[in-house]
């Protein structure tokens, strides 16, 4: 029949509709399994057109094409978590394997062994530093095929391994036979040319303040050693340097044990404190590798050394506590204990600073053990080295998150991005578009960027919201419906607080996390991601302006600015303005039905003067001076300061352009 016909045509139009959906669905399908099963970049291609059925439009081809590049980055993302993982895995292995051996020569043999399975390098080869000498000398190599280069003696400040040496410090070349930054000799250059080594990466064996060796890690190929591998075998270089320390004391017990029998008690005692080291320092390792989180190991730390404990990061920021009242560290004693690579007692609390090679990660107090020993203060740098390894693996997974996080930030202040890819891509970071938001603009010329965009991280996360950099600014993105970041939409008695009660209350926040002031101009609050971006223009006037009337320090969105902000803002609420200018007398005289505007309109029209406001209205001078003083109470007593006499006027002159009289 007709009307059959006429179905059949619509239903196969539409099925091509929804087979070009279903074709695109396919595709994204086929890049979550990808992702799923973790095949390698190549497979990644968009699959070929199909030669039957729908083809994808441009649109969807499109959409398919941008999936396939975000489905390339998390696996680039993924496969850089996981090998920071494997590498933090095995080093923990490393702490392990070497807390387990006692013979030096076995622990110096292991140290080379496995700095070349973590970073796999052609060779790996440690020295010694001889005091008597005044030189470092080669100890123990792996993979090394020079006799020459294996016998080689560096004086302190030759070569690249007498540099790290002599400064205590990781250096490393691309190319050493063309690097003049370090001190060439024959024997040296002919030592390395003979083994054939280009790239080489040294790093400090450090027992406190004294450097006992040099941990290398060479190629026999060009290349450049990344910060990555720096801290990994610095890392290494601190565990190994312990254990060296740990089997030559060792070697000295069981000396002392032969020779002095006297002392036997003593050398009981200083193995029991050794035992005891090993044991907690397995044990923290042993926290880290199962998941535990900061709070865990700080209660750990001080249930070993029977002391309440602090951890924080390198801004002083408090990450843990356990049997004690929260407290910053103190600044000199931090800098001293990563001076000198020890902790440091100051009033009675131990400090020890948490470093990846020469990096400050944070520090680590000790309270209620004044008179902590040897032995519990190499426990407890110990203990610091654990918690430098946590907090790089907790680095690793905020960096991957931030990332992410500044990523869905940008495409919504630009609107750029598909608005309707926006709102799951947040909620999978746990923000809920559907829900109104504040945009924040902040702005601090007293600290870095990259610090004021930490601390607005902290506050993001805290608060279930955004933070980055756009355009050079660092932008916040927090729920109206937090305290702190404002939920009025309008003016008058009854609203809320509004983006500037929340703008001003983060710039007092923020502003005492850096010590100096942070402006902070806001906008909103808006829901749906097509607003964002005005809302971050709109902001970022406000900055612009609080900075250009000096009002530093301070916090405030449009509305807060007075007049000023009217004529900034894109969508001018004259209404409101009048109203939050002139609302109580405007409200008097609708009550009562007095002639206040009229009055307050008079005296300034007659150059404030009452006299000739009087005869203006053609009332007695009395009454003038009465009105004004009704105005007073209504207005506040500042309402006729320059500033504020400047925006009553201009409130009134809009007045009666909207009301003429």
């Amino acid at each position: 029949m007709p009307t059959t016909d006429h179905t059949a045509t619509a239903d196969a139009g539409s099925g091509t509709g929804a087979g070009e959906a279903w074709t695109a669905l396919r595709h994204l399908r086929h890049l979550l399994d990808l992702l799923d099963r973790g095949a390698p970049a190549e497979q990644f291609a968009p699959p070929a057109a199909p030669a039957r059925g729908p083809h994808l439009d441009e649109p969807d081809a499109a959409v398919v094409a941008e999936a396939t590049r975000v489905a390339l980055r998390i696996r680039r993302t993924l496969g850089q978590h996981r090998r920071r993982e494997a590498e933090l895995a095995a080093l923990f292995d490393t702490a392990g394997d070497l807390a387990r051996l006692r013979d030096p020569d076995a622990v110096l043999k292991a140290i080379v062994r496995r700095a070349k399975l973590l970073l796999g390098t052609d060779v790996t080869y440690l020295s010694l530093n001889d005091d008597e000498a005044g030189d470092t000398y080669m100890r123990v190599t792996d993979g090394s095929v020079s006799a020459a280069f294996q016998q080689v003696r560096l004086g302190m400040g030759e070569g690249l391994g007498g540099l790290v040496a002599e400064t205590a410090r990781p250096y490393s070349t691309g190319d050493y036979r063309d690097d003049q930054r370090f001190r060439h000799t024959t024997a040296i250059d002919g030592a390395v040319a003979e083994e054939g080594l280009r790239a080489i990466l040294g790093v400090p064996l450090r027992l406190g303040t004294r450097v006992i060796g040099v941990l290398y890690a060479a190629d026999r190929t060009a290349r450049t050693f990344t910060p990555d591998e720096v801290a990994l075998l610095s890392s290494l270089a601190d565990h190994a340097a312990i254990a060296i320390d740990s089997a030559r004391l060792l070697d000295e017990t069981r000396s002392a044990l032969v020779d002095l029998n006297e002392a036997s008690r003593t050398i009981e005692a200083h193995s029991h404190a050794m035992r005891r080291a090993e044991e907690a320092h397995d044990r923290l390792t042993d926290l880290v590798l199962r998941g535990a989180d900061i709070t865990d190991v700080a209660t750990a730390i001080g249930a070993v050394l029977q002391g309440g404990t602090l951890i924080h990061d390198a801004d002083g920021t408090e990450l843990a506590r356990s049997g004690t009242d929260s407290g910053r560290p103190s600044a000199r004693a931090v800098g001293a204990s990563r001076t000198g690579g020890r902790a440091v007692s100051a009033d009675g609390t131990w400090v020890c600073a948490v470093l990846a090679g020469p990096e400050l990660l944070g520090s680590i107090a000790l309270t209620g053990r004044p008179d902590l020993g040897d032995a519990d203060r190499r426990l407890f740098e110990r203990a610091a080295v654990v918690t430098a390894l946590l907090l790089l693996q907790r680095r690793s997974v905020a960096e991957t998150e931030d990332r992410v996080r500044g990523e869905l930030l940008g495409d919504l202040l630009t609107g750029a991005a598909d608005p309707a890819s926006l709102p799951a891509r947040a909620r999978r970071l746990g923000v809920n578009l559907d829900h109104p938001h504040a945009v924040f603009v902040l702005h601090c010329a007293a600290a870095p960027r990259q610090r004021l965009l930490a601390a607005a991280a902290r506050v993001a996360h805290s608060r279930k919201g955004l933070a980055g950099l756009h355009h050079d600014d660092v932008v916040l993105v927090l729920p109206a419906g937090h305290p702190r970041s404002g939920t009025g939409t309008g003016p008058g008695p009854g609203a809320g607080a509004g983006p500037g009660a929340g703008a001003a209350s983060l710039a007092g926040e923020l502003g005492q996390v850096l010590a100096g002031p942070v402006t902070v101009g806001a906008a909103g609050p808006v829901t749906g991601p097509g607003r964002f971006p005005d809302a971050h223009a709109e902001a970022l006037r406000c900055r612009t302006a609080l900075r250009a009337l000096g009002r530093e320090g301070s916090g405030a969105a449009l509305a807060d600015l007075g007049f000023l902000g009217v004529l900034l803002g894109e969508q001018t609420d004259l209404g409101g303005y009048v109203h939050r200018t002139l609302g109580p007398v405007l409200d008097y005289d609708a009550k009562r039905g007095t002639e206040l505007v009229h009055t307050l309109r008079t005296y300034f029209d007659e150059g404030t003067s009452q006299s000739r406001a009087a005869d203006a209205l053609h009332v007695h001078v009395n009454t003038v001076v009465q009105r004004l003083d009704r105005i007073g109470r209504l207005l506040g007593r500042d309402w006729q300061r320059p500033e504020r006499a400047l925006e009553i006027q201009l409130a009134l002159r809009v007045h009666r352009i909207q009301r003429p009289q």
